[in-house]
């Protein structure tokens, strides 16, 4: 408004926050800087929650606030979930080099990024406290909203970490996973990490380099190797700390391979080649009206 108008930021009145202006404000925001929809959608809500707030306290720009509440949120191109394949996976764990302590920390990191699909903060944060590898190994983390769950470990995944850990011979609540000073990884370091052995296995896996490839590309392939495996929607939303299933639905959409099996399940309708004839009767019928 101040650049639109020349009023200076203070000199603003609440009436001139109309919903022509939002709708400026808006635009502007993606067609001069670039924002995506979901930005736009971000800064309208912080809007519509600023004039909530002053509703009740200047009942005389009623009308003014309701019509900016109405301002409509723009429908984004939904996004496209990008995971890795069975090559993929494995080229990408087979990077680190296992002569060196960090290459075997970052083989043991990887493989269990892979295998239960924890969020970035879940697996900087993990303690040696968190990791069970008695019956019934698993992992246990605290996810968004401090919720806690417990993720089972694969035979695979304990024949890479077992090794580690007992090399680690960390003292309880120790991380897991440390940075050079044996305190937690940072989210930068690990993506850092993560980008050395994405470049390396691009090598032997070439595919590799047409992707970009983040630890939440891990998350979801991890998802989607349960989903290809006929795990149901609801375990696998259980299974990655989601709210409910329509955070874990996006994964339907994401491998043609899935949708083939389905149809390849269903039977072709049983109907017979053929055009219409009427019988006699019925010309009969209509000849007589």
């Amino acid at each position: 408004l101040t650049a639109s108008t020349g009023v200076p930021a203070d000199k603003i009145d609440l009436g001139m926050i109309d919903a022509e202006a939002v709708g400026t404000f808006l635009n502007h925001l993606e067609a001069d800087r670039g924002n995506s929809a979901s930005t736009r959608n971000a800064r309208l809500t912080a809007i519509r929650a600023v004039l909530a707030v002053t509703l009740p306290d200047h009942p005389e720009h009623a009308g003014t606030i309701a019509r900016v509440l109405a301002v409509p949120t723009r429908r984004g191109t939904p996004r496209t979930v990008q995971f890795l394949t069975v090559e993929e996976t494995q080229a990408l764990l087979d990077a680190p080099d296992p002569n060196t302590w960090t290459g075997r920390r970052d083989r043991a990191l990887l493989t269990l990024a892979v295998q239960t699909g924890l969020r970035v903060s879940e697996l900087t944060t993990l303690t040696s406290s968190d990791i069970h590898t008695g019956t019934g190994a698993h992992v246990t983390c605290t996810g968004k909203g401090r919720k806690y769950r417990a993720t089972p470990l694969t035979s695979a995944t304990l024949t890479v970490l077992l090794p580690y850990l007992a090399e680690r011979a960390a003292h309880p609540g120790a991380a897991t996973f440390p940075g050079p000073r044996g305190q937690h990884l940072s989210r930068d370091a690990l993506e850092r990490r993560l980008a050395k052995h994405v470049a390396t296995a691009t090598e032997p896996c070439p595919s590799l380099g047409a992707k970009h490839v983040t630890m939440h590309t891990l998350r979801h392939t991890a998802a989607m190797r349960l989903l290809q495996a006929g795990v149901d929607v609801a375990v696998i939303a259980l299974w990655l700390g989601h709210e409910n299933t329509s955070s874990t639905d996006v994964y339907l959409h994401a491998d043609m391979t899935i949708k083939q099996a389905a149809i390849d399940r269903t039977r072709d309708p049983r109907v017979t080649p053929g055009t219409y004839a009427p019988s006699p009767d019925v010309l009969a019928f209509l000849t007589s009206l």
